[in-house]
């Protein structure tokens, strides 16, 4: 690693753990409905809301109203969304005049943003009008994000309650989440993401003449070309903050008006971590001791931590194979060195490989480089981050949730290594419990790896390989990975443009979001109604640098027993075929 690559990444996590604390209070206390400043100017409208939609934010919900109110609020918008792309050819702002979306690819897309995976088997510019950006996709970012936050609120009020048979309100829990959180902060990114040059516009597409002419016999007609535009900035913003990821443009945050300059790609890269991180502090506040919120930011940071360095070494590495042909790839003054292929020149390898890092840790998938091109354990780096099962950092609301749990299976672990029953914040963690922790550890890891067996199995999913041999396998591999973990990145070579896998992927993120909230919501409902018991002798202390340790290591084991063998047949066996070379 260089220097420069050690200030980058010091200087990012220096500047992120800075607005942990401030972020993090600020989110509890709108939570918790106490005063917090913003209130006094949104509260009325947050009240008009309400009456407007005939709610009464303080009537509670059981676990499983909580849970039909989200299913149903994501099915409404599954359904408005799918019917939006069906139907763009006949609605207005629509300067490229396109069709219909069809119903294959409408699906895909339509399970990707009601879940938050933003998975994007299309070109934006050349296949949603602005109004099925704006209308569809970019309300999708906040609400989808919103609906994590809530279920993760309701997961605290579980652990923090006592006694108790309700959860809070999902219709309130969503508008504040949406109203108090998600806009201000879209608003504020979006005004310095157009002042750094990212597009903010419902104009045409603009018509140009090249300052490079094409040759002598061209014709004048073919000399003219045509610079896609758009609202991109607000979707940017909404994007990024919401771990969403879902580009304007089909470069996604590669493209010059997505991401201009290094400025916008530390301030974009930031908002990826932004609230993820700050939730650990509100979960802390809201349980009534901050320590346990600063435990599990460590596990996540310090996870994260361990692969970005790998990564950046890969890259800076170089390719093996041109080193052996006697091509210099070490960084020096007049070249950038290491393996630059895929990645933009003003960003470099430390600015591309530590947002990789960080989009695939946070579940946010919007990319700056392209990961198909990185080295093989480059390319590794991505994918087992996501395979840790979307906790290190995560999806905004849905990372801690998953990090809680990992947390009770470690103090469960820990109690029969002790023969005492587990607790976790004064809750006893009883068999039931235990079950439902099961299903949200297994669930993912049987998506993933059904589907990539299906895939590579099938002549419908081979015909999609671009490479053929272990990155082929790969490129499926870290497709479904990416589906199933609420990800949406892509690693390029893969057609995922075809009815199979618009229609497997589709099934495998709607499974992956909705089937792990339900047993989610049943734990919180579960924890709500137990006794908090006081701390006693046998109690496993979970504020402490040891449990650090034991929830990373419950966390290494289940990534690692599950998806190895998978990863020795694609990244890993690429890599010593490389090296061989």
């Amino acid at each position: 690693m260089t220097m420069n690559a050690i200030t980058q990444v010091l200087v990012f996590f220096g500047v992120l753990l800075a607005l942990v604390k401030p972020l993090g209070w600020y989110m509890a206390r709108v939570f918790e409905g106490k005063p917090f400043g913003l209130d006094r100017f949104l509260g009325p409208v947050e009240r008009s809301i309400y009456r407007l939609c005939g709610v009464r934010p303080t009537d509670e919900m059981d676990w499983k109203n909580y849970g039909m109110a989200m299913l149903l609020f994501s099915a409404a918008g599954f359904l408005f969304l799918y019917g939006l792309q069906r139907l763009q050819g006949l609605l207005p702002l629509n300067p490229a005049n396109l069709g219909a979306v069809p119903p294959d690819l409408a699906f895909s897309t339509a399970a990707s943003f009601v879940t938050n995976t933003n998975w994007q088997a299309y070109g934006g510019e050349t296949t949603l009008s602005y109004l099925a950006q704006m209308l569809g996709l970019t309300v999708q970012n906040f609400v989808s994000a919103a609906t994590g936050m809530a279920v993760l609120v309701a997961l605290i009020r579980g652990l923090s309650r006592n006694t108790s048979r309700t959860l809070g309100n999902f219709w309130s829990d969503l508008v504040r989440s949406t109203l108090y959180i998600l806009l201000p902060l879209a608003l504020i990114l979006s005004v310095l993401l157009v002042s750094q040059g990212v597009v903010q516009t419902v104009a045409d597409y603009h018509m140009v003449t090249p300052l490079q002419q094409g040759r002598p016999d061209t014709t004048p007609a073919m000399e003219i070309e045509q610079i896609a535009v758009g609202p991109a900035a607000s979707q940017i913003a909404i994007k990024q903050l919401g771990t969403n990821g879902g580009g304007f443009f089909n470069a996604n945050s590669a493209h010059p008006f997505e991401n201009p300059t290094p400025l916008s790609n530390f301030l974009e890269v930031l908002a990826i971590l932004l609230i993820p991180a700050s939730l650990c502090y509100t979960f802390g506040m809201m349980v009534g001791d901050t320590r346990q919120g600063w435990v599990l930011l460590a596990a996540m940071t310090i996870l994260l931590l361990c692969f970005v360095p790998l990564g950046l070494w890969a890259e800076q590495s170089g390719n093996p194979i041109l080193t052996h042909a006697g091509v210099n790839q070490q960084a020096q003054v007049d070249q950038a060195g290491g393996n630059m292929e895929g990645k933009e020149t003003r960003f470099g390898i430390t600015g591309s490989v530590l947002w990789s890092a960080v989009t695939t840790a946070a579940s946010n998938g919007a990319v700056n480089s392209m990961h198909d091109s990185y080295t093989p354990l480059g390319g590794i780096v991505p994918m087992i981050l996501m395979q840790f099962g979307e906790v290190v950092f995560g999806g905004v609301g849905s990372s801690l949730y998953g990090m809680i749990v990992f947390a009770i299976i470690a103090v469960f672990v820990a109690g029969l290594m002790v023969g005492r029953t587990p607790e976790y914040l004064g809750k006893k963690i009883e068999p039931y419990d235990m079950k439902m922790a099961a299903l949200l550890i297994l669930i993912m890891p049987i998506v993933v790896l059904g589907f990539t067996a299906l895939a590579i199995s099938t002549e419908s999913g081979r015909s999609s390989i671009l490479n053929p041999g272990p990155h082929g396998f790969s490129e499926i591999l870290y497709a479904y990975t990416s589906q199933g973990n609420n990800n949406g990145s892509a690693f390029a070579g893969l057609n995922a443009n075809t009815p199979f896998y618009n229609l497997t992927g589709g099934i495998a993120m709607l499974i992956s979001r909705f089937w792990l909230v339900i047993p989610l919501l049943a734990l919180a409902g579960s924890l709500a109604r137990k006794k908090l018991v006081p701390v006693g002798p046998g109690t496993l202390p979970t504020h402490t640098p040891l449990f650090v340790v034991l929830l990373i290591g419950v966390v290494v084991m289940v990534g690692a027993l599950t998806f190895l063998p998978a990863l020795a047949l694609g990244p890993i066996v690429e890599e010593l075929i490389m090296g061989g070379q």
